[in-house]
């Protein structure tokens, strides 16, 4: 496969493992999430990437050219390491459904891309950390969903929540949703993306969802900077890599 970034594909590892992070909605902090993931399993000594399959909406820079913030963010938790057209291959300049934001550029999600963008990931890394684009149900190609996706890589979901109100209902429906697909969940964690934990619904949520869901809440992540987070001992010493399993490797 010849594929952009000119880094060689040669290398094969049986063993890449990873974990596919989806959002219950759209800016529940689902790169916030996958950053420190990525930092926390370097800091560990694991060999890990970050792969983005489609963004869509992008900031102006300096000089006018398009900026993706998801692509940095990741490009910057992975120590700079890998090209950004290797950590998100398709990226689209309006913040609509990817399928949509292609469609304003006279362009369309290439479907094959999003799996062989993932294949090149084998060889070069030995863990994986895949961000979904918005929701597990949102559209992510024509005609394809996040969910579909997430199926086909065969990886544990890991569902982003936020804290406050209305978290619990957008919970559970993409816990139904995930099940319903057959996808394994590796767990949820909730991110107090609002600052809303001083709050009653903030206060409870948590509870209340572990009461009416099966799917282990891994952590419930307090509003703050990715570099505050990486000092808390319980983020630390969190056992990423035990959430993790092989990739199907018949894409």
């Amino acid at each position: 496969m010849t594929a952009p970034g000119n880094v060689a594909t040669e290398k094969h590892s049986p063993e890449l493992r990873g974990l596919f992070v989806v959002g219950t909605d759209t800016g529940v902090g689902k790169t916030f999430v996958a950053t420190a993931i990525v930092r926390a399993l370097r800091a560990q000594g694991v060999h890990v990437g970050a792969y983005k399959p489609v963004v869509s909406g992008c900031e102006t820079g300096g000089d006018e050219s398009p900026v993706w913030s998801d692509i940095a963010l990741l490009d910057e938790a992975t120590g700079h390491q890998f090209p950004d057209d290797r950590i998100g291959p398709q990226r689209f300049r309006a913040p609509l459904a990817p399928p949509v934001a292609a469609r304003l550029e006279g362009r369309a999600v290439d479907r094959k891309l999003l799996r062989a963008g993932f294949d090149w990931w084998r060889g070069q890394v030995d863990s994986i950390i895949v961000e979904g684009a918005g929701g597990l149900l949102s559209p992510i190609a024509e005609g394809e969903t996040v969910a579909d996706l997430a199926g086909d890589l065969g990886l544990p979901v890991l569902i982003v929540s936020r804290l406050g109100l209305g978290a619990i209902n957008q919970t559970l429906l993409t816990v139904e949703a995930a099940q319903r697909r057959k996808l394994k969940l590796a767990g949820i964690l909730i991110n107090d993306c609002d600052d809303c934990a001083d709050s009653l619904a903030g206060e409870t949520n948590p509870g209340l969802l572990a009461e009416y869901c099966s799917v282990p809440i891994l952590a419930v992540w307090p509003h703050c900077r990715p570099e505050a987070l990486l000092q808390m001992p319980d983020f630390r010493t969190m056992n990423w890599v035990a959430l993790m399993q092989p990739y199907r490797q018949s894409l």
